[in-house]
């Protein structure tokens, strides 16, 4: 499996997917990347995303940023902002509604919320799992939640990786 993003050109995630683009009334970067899936393996059902910053951990108070977890993913191409306009992707809780991210209310972080850097240029990993079968969870999950329901359920899994400056 393959997963491509015409939103990260050179390995440099484009400006608009992070803090230089579209945000909402928090701040919160809200245009997600597009991205396109190529030969998943045979009994695919569903993809879920998790994309995550692993340089937030020393400005973070010791933990990995989420900005995007989503899961029951029926296509293999996602458009451009598809986190605010497709309703039929199950949308988990990003990290703009921990203490450092605010305490923003659940309602906003129940989306992508996109690259702000605070420190320096980081590098955000895009995980992208192929599963074989829908999973039960609602909106408004956590990230421990999508693991646990994706346990013996993951036929492939592919990371792409992109940096994004301060």
């Amino acid at each position: 499996m393959k997963v491509t993003s015409k939103g990260i050109i050179d390995g440099i995630i484009q400006d608009k997917y992070g803090k230089r683009g579209s945000t909402d009334k928090h701040g919160i970067p809200t245009c997600s990347l597009p991205l396109k899936i190529e030969n998943a393996p045979e009994g695919t059902k569903t993809f879920a995303i998790v994309i995550e910053d692993k340089d937030a951990i020393p400005v973070s108070g010791g933990f990995s940023w989420i900005h995007w977890v989503a899961a029951n993913i029926t296509k293999e191409e996602i458009e451009e902002n598809e986190s605010r306009t497709n309703k039929s992707i199950i949308q988990g809780l990003n990290s703009w509604i921990s203490i450092q991210g605010g305490k923003v209310e659940k309602e906003f972080c129940m989306y992508y919320g996109g690259m702000a850097p605070p420190n320096k240029e980081h590098i955000y990993e895009i995980h992208v799992y192929a599963l074989d079968c829908f999973i039960n969870l609602e909106n408004g999950f956590y990230l421990n939640d999508l693991c646990r329901e994706m346990e013996g359920h993951i036929l492939d899994q592919f990371t792409l990786k992109g940096l994004y400056n301060c």
